[in-house]
């Protein structure tokens, strides 16, 4: 059933909004797992500083998209794709049906891990069953496609993972796997096809597949799409999908298993690309034309020390904060690598999937089990307070107008002072 929000409601919610009052995909409205300046909670508990929580009809991994007073999140229910909506009181909206749930096969995963985003006029979705729609803020959909019905069977070994990005023209999705490979840009209004390209890189085995989410970034007055997966990191030209620069090496000894998870972070003139299970992360300077694997590859490390394999790492004012998956937090000079600060949070047998968000001076990071460690950005990275919600969370958070948006398997939880 679906519940269609008042002619009101849905009028406010067509008005301009404020950087505050938006996270309109998962990394952010900078896409870079930062948080507009705002008084965001820095400790409570499952009963402190709990402005609402409500249950939810089936675990994921997607982050909440938020426009104004509306946020949507993706879920299973009932064996069907759906999508919900909540108002600012953690009120239903409505919820509408996309397609048969194709479930999940790792304990991580879910029929619905990408996340939505936003434009500001319309939602889009994306699911493991290859279901990927735009719909307007009353839950209507507007257009639906099945790319795998488009374009091929997913051959992923795990769940599907990518979100879809908005360009100032369109809608994109990467699907990266072994086999037919591609980018493809679709029109927000209508869905139809602006351009879909190849991306076939040759990577052995599971270093083919991927499950990262492209980064939207200008240079040079253009605007490009940086990719990683499948032992390269790729420039594109967001107008046509023209590859314009690519990054190789990333896996000269040919490891078979080398998937990527997280997704890239562009700081200024350079994208931080993690990469090999966590154990290299690599510095590019945006530009050039070809393999500019030589000329543009900055700084890297490869000790397996400063990288990740799961969360993304979060950069903003000259530096990027990585947090592996056992819970070492390192910030480093993006300019030259050098490290900064480090930090173990304390050891726990589970791991880090939700990645790091920068909120004015503090950085919040998500355990497995619900536990958020809250830490001052600074030179010291010191440590704040330790939050427990005791629930299997692996969503990142979203940030909006002093609250946060905290999505476990379980519930959807409104943390505000």
């Amino acid at each position: 059933m679906r519940y269609l929000l008042s002619f009101v409601f849905a009028a406010a919610l067509a008005q301009p909004a404020s950087a505050a009052d938006v996270w309109p995909s998962w990394r952010g409205p900078a896409g870079n797992g930062t948080a507009p300046a705002d008084d965001y909670p820095t400790s409570w508990s499952t009963d402190e500083n709990v402005a609402w929580k409500v249950d939810l009809p089936g675990g994921a991994g997607s982050t909440p998209t938020v426009w104004n007073d509306l946020i949507v999140l993706t879920t299973p229910r009932d064996g069907k794709n759906y999508i919900l909506a909540y108002n600012m009181s953690g009120e239903l909206q409505w919820a509408t049906p996309l397609g048969d749930e194709r479930p999940g096969k790792h304990r991580k995963g879910s029929g619905s891990n990408p996340s939505p985003v936003t434009d500001g006029e319309r939602v889009f979705v994306y699911f493991k069953s290859g279901d990927f729609a735009a719909l307007d803020f009353e839950g209507n959909v507007l257009w639906h496609h099945n790319l795998q019905e488009k374009y091929g069977e997913d051959t992923l070994w795990w769940d599907l993972g990518t979100s879809p990005v908005l360009t100032s023209k369109h809608v994109v999705v990467a699907c990266m796997q072994t086999g037919p490979s591609y980018l493809a840009a679709f029109a927000p209004a209508t869905g139809e096809v602006a351009w879909k390209v190849d991306r076939n890189l040759g990577a052995p085995s599971e270093a083919a597949q991927s499950y990262s989410t492209p980064v939207v970034t200008q240079h040079d007055g253009r605007e490009i799409l940086v990719v990683l997966g499948a032992d390269h990191v790729t420039a594109h030209d967001a107008a046509d999908g023209t590859l314009l620069w690519k990054i190789s090496g990333m896996n000269p000894e040919g490891n078979e298993y080398f998937r990527s998870i997280a997704s890239p972070v562009v700081e200024g003139d350079l994208v931080i690309a993690p990469y090999a299970r966590g154990n290299t992360l690599t510095a590019i300077r945006l530009g050039g034309s070809g393999d500019v694997t030589k000329s543009h590859t900055v700084w890297a490390h490869d000790d397996g020390e400063l990288s990740a394999d799961v969360p993304t790492p979060a950069a903003k004012d000259g530096r990027v904060y990585v947090c592996d998956d056992k819970g070492t937090v390192s910030c480093l000079d993006v300019a030259t690598g050098k490290v900064i600060a480090q930090r173990q949070l304390p050891k726990n047998r589970n791991a880090y999937s939700a990645s790091p968000i920068l909120a004015g001076e503090y950085l919040y990071l998500i355990r497995e089990d619900g536990t958020v460690y809250v830490l001052k950005a600074n030179d010291e990275l010191e440590l704040v307070s330790e939050n427990e919600l005791g629930e299997f969370t692996v969503a990142t958070p979203a940030f909006v107008d002093g609250r946060i948006l905290i999505r476990s398997f379980d519930r959807l939880w409104c943390i505000a002072k």
